[in-house]
């Protein structure tokens, strides 16, 4: 029964992980397209007077952020996503049948979570930093009268649709540090196993060398009873 739950709850982590990098891939595939491949994150720009009789000021990109890092994010979602929902499937099926993982492959998927927990928080600190310093740009550090989700209602000029980057970039950093909290539980109950499966192997190992030395210690005696019935048979 115990070993029952431990996978049922692997299982459910499996399915958060993979639900929670579904949330996170989705937005980023959107701004995407929305801003037509160019990276906001770590964008630099300020607001420039365009009329110097009216008054109207413009945002205006000096120069966008570097596309690896959005690729970057997107490629990890991604990963994330097909590892967890083959795990998830995977815990399933042992759960189903009753089975549970050898030292070997406890092993290897601590090395995987560990993997995953890294580029995770990796990817979602580059997404909150790279966000943080696109409303510094896009708000004057604060200087604008609305904040960086109310500019995203207020056409930008920018020959993208920024209408839904704020909420976008929301859900994705949402997401990816769900995510993030979520590997590291799986990394957490993945070191547990195989620290379980260490100590029932040392055990294993434990009883077969006490049984052989009881054996060892078992001959003389059964050789020297043979022996004393053989003589008084004489």
């Amino acid at each position: 029964m115990a070993l029952d739950n431990f996978i049922f709850g692997q299982c459910i982590l499996y399915f958060l992980a993979f639900l929670f990098s579904f949330i996170s891939v989705v937005p980023l595939s959107e701004n995407g397209d929305d801003f037509q491949g160019k990276c906001l994150l770590f964008a630099e720009g300020m607001w420039r007077n365009e009329n110097l009789t009216v008054g109207k000021q413009r945002f205006m990109v000096e120069e966008w952020g570097p596309e690896s890092s959005c690729r970057f994010i997107t490629f990890v979602g991604i990963v994330s996503l097909i590892i967890s929902a083959v795990q998830a499937w995977r815990t399933f099926f042992y759960l189903c049948k009753g089975h549970d993982d050898s030292f070997f492959h406890a092993f290897l998927n601590l090395l995987v979570s560990l993997v995953a927990v890294s580029l995770v928080f990796v990817a979602s600190t580059i997404t909150s930093v790279g966000f943080s310093s696109w409303c510094d740009a896009v708000t004057g550090n604060g200087a604008m009268p609305s904040s960086c989700e109310d500019l995203q209602d207020t056409d930008l000029e920018l020959g993208v649709d920024n209408s839904s980057f704020y909420d976008q970039l929301a859900i994705a950093q949402f997401g990816l540090w769900s995510t993030w909290l979520t590997w590291l539980s799986i990394t957490v109950m993945a070191f547990l196993k195989v620290y379980r499966n260490h100590r029932q192997k040392e055990l294993l190992d434990s009883l077969v060398h006490e049984k052989e030395l009881l054996l060892g210690r078992g001959s003389p005696v059964r050789r020297g009873s043979e022996a004393t019935e053989h003589s008084g048979m004489i």
